[in-house]
């Protein structure tokens, strides 16, 4: 008998979900998988269905239990000791997230957009300073290797996640760094281990330094308020904060560069938002739903047989919800792959869905509507400086994105 066929599958465009989840959720939209690891799990691809997972009390994501579909070969090891809230089941996972829901309300996040201006301005600033010196007639940017990832989406996005949790940003490739060994696939648990705790080493220093001389900003009041309190452990408060920042950095990095990318591609579309600055809300929401970037993070082990999509997923099967197969179903969102800014439908399950939806949500959102829109604003001559098809994307990375994206402008 064969094995099932591997997973994951690589994209074919990155403003699309693989072409073979059309397939699988026409013939088999409950279907088993051969991961990197060698495990076998379940995935599924129609939105009915990972909305149902993802709300089934009957679902674990306690990333301990041994037939969880890690996608990367160190992932298990090495998240089973720093226990990220995020692969935890209540009441546990309860606990852990009520301690940063309150800091990231709407509202909350509504008065952190003049900050968030500021960051992005002083990321612009910096990027468009590489003209100075250029001949007259060159593209600006391009001898200098001005790459819309490293240069711009990630100084936005760390930063940003670095101001609100009360973080040093001198070293901003440092978080990059731990994202990309803590996120690759091919990274071994000692070398996830290291990541994070180089990681948690710099984070140690600063809750002892916050229990001395607290601040205000949010490890401050995690520690004055809960760590002090006892409502939370030291282990416990490292893991939040890594989680926070690594899960928060990166998808919006991607989605960024991304959502750029998508644009620089649609010229009738970056038109209509240029015209119409008000739609740029809805056009966030739209290529968060259409990019997925953080497809297969619900990662789940069924604790009980579930039935599914038409199959029995036995108790103790690992199962994948595809956040880009339910994104993209046409019986969900018509039409999926094009960018409609004036969409009905705006139930996407980009951030998840149930009690682990993604908790910083509405930063992301005002994070891209800042960074996507200033950026539009202030350079309208942004182009890409090299072909469309020499890009070269992450396919290998617990995140969806690309490499580099050398602009011009």
């Amino acid at each position: 008998m064969s094995s099932p066929p591997s997973f994951p599958v690589p994209r074919t465009c990155p403003f699309a979900a693989p072409d073979a989840y059309a397939k699988l959720r026409a013939e088999a939209p409950a279907a088993q998988v051969t991961l990197p690891t060698g495990k076998t799990a379940w995935i599924l691809t129609r939105y009915a269905d990972v909305r149902a997972l993802l709300a089934d009390p009957g679902i674990s994501a306690d990333i301990r239990r041994p037939n969880f579909p890690a996608m990367g070969i160190g992932e298990q090891e090495a998240g089973a000791k720093s226990r990220p809230f995020i692969r935890t089941d209540p009441p546990e996972h309860t606990r852990n997230r009520r301690l940063l829901v309150p800091e990231l309300t709407v509202k909350r996040v509504r008065m952190m957009r003049p900050a968030i201006q500021a960051i992005t301005d002083a990321a612009l600033d910096a990027m468009l300073a590489v003209e100075a010196g250029t001949e007259a007639g060159t593209e600006a940017g391009t001898e200098a290797g001005t790459d819309l990832v490293a240069d711009y989406a990630n100084v936005v996005s760390t930063s940003t996640m670095c101001r609100l949790i009360g973080l040093p940003q001198d070293d901003l490739a440092f978080f990059h760094d731990i994202t990309r060994v803590s996120g690759g696939r091919g990274s071994t648990a000692e070398e996830v281990s290291a990541a994070l705790g180089a990681m948690f080493k710099l984070f140690a220093d600063l809750i002892a330094l916050r229990e001395r001389q607290p601040g205000d900003d949010l490890l401050s009041k995690l520690v004055v308020d809960h760590l002090h309190t006892g409502a939370v452990t030291h282990q416990e408060l490292l893991s939040l904060i890594g989680i926070t920042v690594i899960a928060g950095r990166e998808t919006t990095t991607q989605m960024i560069a991304l959502g750029t990318l998508l644009l620089l591609r649609e010229p009738d579309l970056l038109a209509e938002l240029r015209a119409e600055p008000a739609l740029l809300p809805a056009a966030v929401d739209e290529m968060l739903r259409v990019l997925s970037v953080a497809d297969s993070i619900p990662l789940r082990v069924a604790t009980r047989d579930t039935d599914i999509a038409d199959t029995v997923i036995p108790a103790d099967d690992g199962v994948i919800a595809l956040l880009a197969g339910a994104n993209h179903d046409p019986e969900a969102f018509p039409d999926p792959s094009r960018v409609d800014l004036r969409r009905e439908n705006r139930q996407h399950l980009a951030f998840g869905h149930g009690i682990h939806q993604c908790v910083g949500q509405h930063l992301a959102r005002l994070e891209l509507e800042v960074a996507i829109g200033t950026l539009i604003t202030r350079v309208p001559t942004l182009r890409l400086a090299v072909p469309f098809d020499d890009l070269v994307y992450r396919q290998e990375s617990a995140t969806f994105g690309v490499e580099r994206l050398p602009v011009a402008w």
